[in-house]
């Protein structure tokens, strides 16, 4: 057993060129070979979103707190809570973030290596963003 505490794993802000509004990324971590295992607790402040990704080998996230939005492509965005766990599978493009109003944190796991890393694609702009279901 290995246990890396909190604080060992540091937190970065996600690279503005590539993300909209304030994300965190914190305990990034990545297995050695034969894994492929990846994964990280992101933090979206309100408003704040990935842009829009695929995964090729597929990606689990797991909302922790707060309230958040998650579209796959040529879907409607859905609204995610904490305890949804949300399989987007191999190839498929999607995005996830904040709701306008509250922030949300989530625990991303991914396979990357020999199957490849997450692609990031186009921002998600703010009239795509704006389409997500009403605020309460």
């Amino acid at each position: 057993m290995q246990i890396y505490r909190n604080d060992a794993l540091p937190t970065k802000h996600a690279p503005e060129s590539t993300f909209t509004g304030d994300v965190f990324i914190s305990g990034y971590f990545r297995r050695a070979a034969p894994s492929q295992l990846a994964g990280a607790s992101v933090t979206f402040s309100p408003g704040s979103r990935t842009p829009w990704k695929v995964n090729p080998l597929g990606q689990t996230v797991i909302v922790t707190s707060g309230v958040g939005w998650a579209q796959i492509e040529g879907e409607e965005i859905t609204e995610i809570h904490p305890g949804d766990f949300i399989w987007f599978a191999p190839g498929q493009k999607h995005w996830e973030g904040a709701t306008p109003n509250q922030t949300m944190t989530y625990v991303a796991v991914q396979e990357e290596g020999s199957g490849g890393m997450v692609q990031f694609e186009a921002k998600v702009t703010d009239e795509d963003y704006r389409k997500g279901p009403p605020i309460a």
